[in-house]
């Protein structure tokens, strides 16, 4: 039996990123082939649109380029992942880098200059939090 691996959707080519974009892993036929991969998006699973405006993570909020308080959406779409870890008894995810959900280590620091900062995107860190290990895409390697 497969060992189950939770997947950022965007990686696996379902256009759901804040641009509508998406941004396809030429390993995605590997992975598949090792693993029952979940598909997940947690600016999505927490109600918001596709495309979307912008959002950066700010100490414990996200906001959006507008302003805009948008932390409950994604703290809604990182608990419904962790349902599904938990659902599908998911011990990885493989998560978009730098994102303001995903981002495991580096994401955007808040000023949508494109600069980084050390820090967690909101499903990553619920994940992380709770066991699951998180690996970003440049980590790929280490799951073939």
């Amino acid at each position: 039996m497969k060992e189950v691996l939770l997947m950022s959707a965007c990686l696996m080519g379902v256009h759901c990123r804040y641009d509508g974009g998406c941004k396809v892993l030429s390993e995605l036929p590997q992975l598949m082939e090792r693993y029952h991969i979940v598909p997940v998006c947690g600016e999505v699973l927490g109600g918001m649109t596709t495309p979307r405006i912008p959002s950066e993570r700010v100490g414990g909020k996200v906001l959006n380029c507008a302003g805009e308080d948008v932390t409950a959406a994604f703290y809604r779409g990182a608990e419904e992942i962790l349902h599904l870890a938990a659902l599908y008894g998911a011990k990885k995810a493989l998560l978009k880098e730098r994102s303001p959900s995903c981002g495991s280590g580096r994401i955007y620091d808040g000023s949508f200059n494109g600069k980084l900062t050390d820090g967690w995107g909101v499903t990553a860190e619920l994940l992380r939090d709770n066991g699951i290990l998180i690996f970003g895409e440049s980590q790929i390697k280490e799951l073939l």
